[in-house]
């Protein structure tokens, strides 16, 4: 399992960096304008001059793929991060506290979790104008339930610890007792859940903008860019097959790491 939980995160490294790096680079630079219409080099197949093809307005599958992993990227991390600090918060509070609080907040996140969660984003992106941050704001609340219930166990398991009642009986405040004493035992936990909700985050992202609910044109987005090329899927396989590809790969890749941090 050591090596396999070594190899996996050798895979995952590489494969994501190589994504992060395409996003990073494209900030600066891509090959060609990512929007840039050409009608006389529409599906020109994969060579030299075109890495990946030309779609069927003539622009650039690699530039608008580069461009793609950018706002995908931005919009899983930004959904991670924002769950993450909201249901550790929560759940922190309701492990330690437990009571009538702890009863509520669960009854809250079994209420959220009951819901199929792609029918609750595309309810909230429709209700919302379609923008990068509604989409957030969407998928962020879908993958709030999770950190609170591995935050809320890794409390639980803690707090009736002898380190934990040493520290009460030393005169510990509540704040010192969650925040030095049980919090720093929990932090392997939550990383390799924040880096498999990436994995998850980012395949959300795809389904909403697959289903044209995600990022919008002009914006190139992976999910949309499969579903405008399923019209021509025969005609040019290489304009679906790029960003399944990269969909693919990428989710591999922060789940491979996840996979591995947690057998670790």
């Amino acid at each position: 399992m050591r090596v396999s939980g070594s190899l996996d995160f050798k895979i995952g490294f590489v494969l994501g960096l190589v994504v992060v790096g395409m996003g990073g680079l494209s900030l600066f630079y891509t090959p060609y304008d990512y929007n840039q219409m050409a009608p006389a080099e529409r599906f020109i197949p994969p060579g030299w001059q075109h890495l990946m093809g030309t779609d069927n307005f003539g622009r650039d599958v690699f530039s608008r793929i580069m461009t793609g992993a950018q706002y995908t990227l931005l919009v899983s991390i930004g959904t991670v991060l924002g769950s993450l600090l909201i249901g550790a918060s929560l759940g922190l509070i309701s492990g330690y506290r437990g009571g009538l609080l702890d009863e509520m907040l669960m009854r809250l996140m079994d209420t959220l979790s009951s819901f199929p969660g792609i029918l609750v984003a595309l309810m909230m992106v429709s209700l919302m104008d379609n923008k990068p941050h509604t989409l957030m704001i969407a998928l962020l609340i879908l993958f709030i339930p999770s950190y609170v219930r591995i935050m809320r166990s890794g409390v639980l398991a803690c707090k009736h610890r002898d380190f934990v009642k040493t520290a009460a009986l030393m005169g510990a405040s509540h704040c010192r007792i969650i925040f030095v004493h049980i919090l720093p035992n929990l932090t392997h936990s939550l990383f390799s859940a924040t880096v498999l909700g990436l994995s998850n985050a980012i395949l959300a992202e795809a389904t909403m903008s697959y289903l044209g609910l995600g990022i919008q044109p002009p914006i190139p987005s992976w999910g949309r860019m499969l579903s405008e090329s399923q019209s021509f899927l025969f005609n040019a396989p290489w304009c679906a097959l790029s960003p399944g590809l990269m969909i693919m790969l990428t989710v591999v890749a922060f789940h491979s790491i996840g996979e591995a941090i947690r057998q670790r």
